[in-house]
């Protein structure tokens, strides 16, 4: 974690970088691509490929399931999308029109088949506009900072912020890396609580005091 600050030390309440988003955000998407950078791509490619028995016990047998493609440094979610779509659980991905959209999901008929996405207004590969509109029950989110009472830091785009305040009965589970833990994070209105969050070595939650 050596880019995060300069005394490689995650920035803690009290100072001026501790409740700055942006600061945040940039010190700790530099800690994310430094890890995901280190790790050998063998390794890499076995991370987060089954959900802990904790996490599926939360997880209905006929919930739609919503992922992400991961952009670079992000913790990868094709595992899960694999397992969940073998479970028999349809599978859905977040989907913009452009980049001043709002982010919809459409289904991804199968994770296996990366033809089936196409480059998305964000540079992130999304569902064709043809592939059916779905409505997730579990949302897995990708996030740049978490602490371990389920707050998320996400992009800044308010994306997720919005699809959640709109759906308050989906299930949200943040995926990360360990290195994105931190003790604090500013909290504004508009924030809300995940269910749990699952890193490579633990599962965080579930919180009570998430709204599903």
């Amino acid at each position: 974690m050596s880019d995060l600050t300069p005394d490689n030390a995650t920035p803690r309440p009290g100072t001026d970088t501790a409740f700055s988003k942006s600061a945040l955000r940039k010190s700790l998407r530099a800690a994310r691509r430094a890890h995901a950078d280190a790790l050998d791509p063998r390794i890499l490619a076995l991370v987060l490929m089954r959900p802990p028995a904790a996490l599926l016990s939360m997880i209905p047998a006929t919930a739609t399931i919503g992922l992400y493609v991961a952009a670079h440094g992000e913790a990868p979610a094709l595992g899960y999308a694999r397992y969940f779509h073998e479970a028999g659980h349809t599978i859905a991905l977040p989907w913009f029109a452009d980049r001043d959209s709002a982010m919809v999901f459409r289904q991804w008929t199968s994770p296996h088949l990366d033809e089936l996405l196409e480059p998305g207004a964000f540079g992130v590969a999304q569902p064709a506009a043809a592939a059916p509109a779905l409505t997730p029950d579990v949302l897995f989110v990708p996030l740049v900072g978490f602490t371990d009472a389920g707050a998320r830091l996400g992009q800044g785009g308010g994306h997720y912020d919005r699809w959640l305040a709109a759906h308050p009965g989906t299930i949200a589970i943040g995926l990360a890396w360990d290195c994105q833990l931190v003790d604090d994070l500013p909290n504004e209105d508009h924030d809300l609580p995940l269910s749990a969050v699952i890193t490579p070595t633990r599962l965080y939650g579930p919180f009570e005091s998430a709204s599903t």
